[in-house]
């Protein structure tokens, strides 16, 4: 059974760091180098940049497969569009259609706020990704190089969904 639950303690910050750190060393050597991994995961996906990007206004949750924690998510609300910022699931959980529920959790979310949209962006070369998000019904709407510092950028489609 899958379960989509709001993190909003340290304890949930430390759950969801620890989650990215094994599904980012799964998915990402093949798409962008160890040291980027390293970096972003830092920027992005420490307890205390979680905390932070709470601070501003993002909602992080976590799901969870027959009570275990398998994945993250975490959205933020636009004038007229829900971002979702982070959608990530480790590699033996994928395919259990975990990315489905969260997405019609996104839409269920975004109806509630009275929004119609839901955009995303997402690494270029993550080929299974672009596939998944194009089955759920998102297209590709714009290309974007965007640099991150240290030397970094993210390659990415903004991909949305209307409903």
């Amino acid at each position: 059974m899958i379960k989509i639950q709001p993190a909003t303690t340290k304890a949930d910050f430390e759950c969801i760091s620890k989650l990215a750190h094994v599904i980012w060393h799964e998915h990402y050597p093949s798409i962008i180098s160890l040291e980027q991994i390293a970096y972003m995961l830092e920027k992005f996906n420490s307890v205390a940049a979680i905390d932070k990007q709470t601070k501003e206004g993002s909602l992080f949750f976590y799901m969870t497969y027959n009570e275990v924690p398998v994945g993250y998510t975490a959205i933020k609300k636009q004038a007229d569009f829900l971002f979702l910022e982070k959608l990530y699931i480790l590699e033996g959980y994928r395919g259990k259609k975990i990315a489905t529920a969260v997405i019609q959790f996104m839409e269920a979310f975004a109806n509630y706020l009275g929004i119609s949209k839901i955009k995303l962006n997402v690494n270029k070369f993550n080929v299974n990704s672009i596939l998944a998000y194009k089955k759920m019904g998102f297209v590709e709407t714009k290309s974007m190089v965007t640099d991150i510092g240290n030397g970094f950028v993210m390659d990415d489609y903004e991909m949305e969904k209307v409903f």
